[in-house]
């Protein structure tokens, strides 16, 4: 089956197709263009670009949103984790930021909603996963991308950032890795009535 995702990021795509076992993952075509992102949080963000992609394509449609929220800064960056330093901040710049701000060992998490349109019927889903952490003293890792260097998930003992884990074990953990789950779990159950 089918699904259009509401991005170019060629990243995004195969990371999303490897977790979603069993589907067709197209990236939004050339030509359509999305909407900013203009909500105030995840779902509203995961839901803006979905929608404008289902109904570009008519094809059944799904986005994502996602990022760090610190407990030290009030839930920040939150929405604004890929700008947080700025309109034209890199990964970098972010990290660097996240690092003068927060301490080490305060409370982190990752947080993903992952939105899913269905242009024939109107329906409308939402899938949240979220993953717990605190901040690592230093950044450690070449792995991942974006926090991960600072990001300690509480789900492991060993005491390895994200950066520093294997592909698998990061998806088993991750936000992103449980959003995609739950939408998996939801599409094989709706599937057979849509063929």
């Amino acid at each position: 089956m089918k699904l259009v995702l509401a991005t170019r990021n060629p990243h995004k795509v195969r990371e999303l197709a490897a977790l979603l076992d069993g589907y067709d993952i197209a990236s939004l075509p050339d030509g359509v263009s999305l909407p900013p992102e203009t909500g105030e949080t995840f779902a509203a963000n995961a839901l803006i670009k979905t929608r404008a992609a289902a109904a570009a394509t008519g094809e059944l449609a799904f986005g994502d949103d996602s990022g760090i929220e610190s407990a030290a800064l009030g839930g920040a960056p939150g929405v604004r984790s890929a700008r947080f330093a700025g309109e034209d901040a890199t990964d970098a710049d972010n990290l660097a930021l996240l690092i003068e701000r927060a301490p080490a060992g305060s409370a982190l998490a990752y947080v993903c909603v992952i939105a899913l349109v269905d242009p024939r019927t109107g329906e409308e889903r939402l899938f949240e996963g979220r993953c717990a952490g605190t901040m690592a003293p230093a950044p450690r890792g070449a792995g991942g991308f974006g926090y991960d260097p600072v990001f300690v998930p509480d789900d492991r003992a060993d005491g390895r950032t994200m950066a520093e884990l294997a592909p698998g074990e990061k998806d088993a953990i991750s936000h992103r890795g449980r959003a995609a789950r739950a939408l998996q779990d939801h599409l094989d159950q709706i599937v057979p009535a849509r063929r």
